[in-house]
């Protein structure tokens, strides 16, 4: 269900990018740190953009530093780790185990069975940190697998509810910024609910697994409403980030929120539209050869009886 909250490196420049990759290798550090090697398989760059912004809010002190990476080496790379990040590394931890659960209730699938069982004690220990948070994403996960297992078609109800989990995630104090803070965490949860099924779409009708937008699909207006409802949700989500009075990397910020997070979409939307096309080209190649083919049998039974006509004539002379 992530994937979707990223930068668009195109737009971005050089430094940027190198500021938002640290941000990235710090979460990852933190991430071993704290829950061992096997969390960081939870790493993701949506959760990136929630320790960035965080940290952009509050400040906190930061170390900037060098160091070696399994992935590289040969090379040492920039990361930046805070107190934020310790917090996002066990929000990141917290949805990947119930990722997992869900991905191995619909699906059996072994390998999210297996990580699952891997991170549950690492899950458990969280309790300690946020006992109430957790009781509440545990309860709103339950309340949309309820939905799913229903078969609902109400994609503002299902999309509220995850909504509302990243509402909590984004939340890591309760202060004067966890209004703003719940509302864009809100609708940016919604967002990426919505684009997920929105991307799953045909996977999920030939596997005959559940999506909220089946009813939406069936509309010849489909790809104007998911970019309608799409749209709107990333606007309110906007609108409240530009309350925030963030400075640091907030051209960063802005180019994942304006920019970035259209990426997916932009992308499964061209190849939808390409199948489509090539659909339609099918459906005229097989007219085309439906034509020839009687044009051909026309042509096949007039030269037929114009032979047959010839050795009549003949055989009377």
């Amino acid at each position: 269900m992530f994937g979707y909250v990223i930068a668009n490196k195109a737009e971005m420049k050089f430094k940027e990018y190198d500021v938002y990759r640290s941000y990235y290798c710090g979460l990852c550090r933190s991430m071993k740190d704290r829950c061992g090697n096997l969390a960081r398989l939870s790493l993701s760059y949506d959760m990136t953009f929630v320790y960035m912004l965080l940290s952009g809010l509050y400040e906190p002190k930061t170390e900037v530093k060098q160091c070696k990476c399994a992935l590289h080496p040969f090379e040492k790379i920039q990361i930046r780790e805070n107190s934020v990040a310790e917090y996002v590394a066990d929000m990141s931890l917290l949805m990947t185990y119930y990722k997992c659960k869900d991905d191995w209730d619909d699906e059996k699938k072994i390998s999210k069975g297996l990580l699952m069982a891997a991170l549950r004690n690492k899950y458990k220990k969280l309790g300690g940190f946020y006992e109430e948070k957790l009781r509440q994403i545990e309860a709103l996960f339950e309340e949309l697998k309820k939905g799913e297992d229903l078969g609902s078609t109400d994609v503002d109800y299902m999309s509220g509810l995850f909504g509302n989990i990243m509402a909590l995630v984004m939340v890591q104090k309760e202060d004067e910024w966890a209004g703003m803070l719940g509302r864009m965490g809100f609708f940016l949860g919604k967002f990426i609910y919505i684009m997920d099924a929105y991307e799953d779409m045909e996977e999920d009708l030939k596997k005959c697994q559940y999506n909220p937008l089946i009813k939406h699909y069936q509309s010849p207006d489909f790809e104007g409403e998911c970019h309608q409802i799409l749209t709107m949700m990333m606007g309110e989500c906007c609108r409240e980030f530009e309350k925030l009075p963030i400075i640091e990397n907030i051209e960063i910020l802005r180019n994942i929120l304006y920019s970035g997070v259209w990426v997916r979409y932009e992308e499964v939307h061209v190849k939808r539209e390409e199948a489509a096309h090539f659909g339609k080209a099918e459906e005229v190649d097989t007219e085309q050869t439906i034509v020839l083919r009687e044009v051909s049998a026309q042509s096949k039974d007039v030269t037929e009886e114009a032979i047959k006509e010839e050795t009549e004539v003949t055989s009377n002379e």
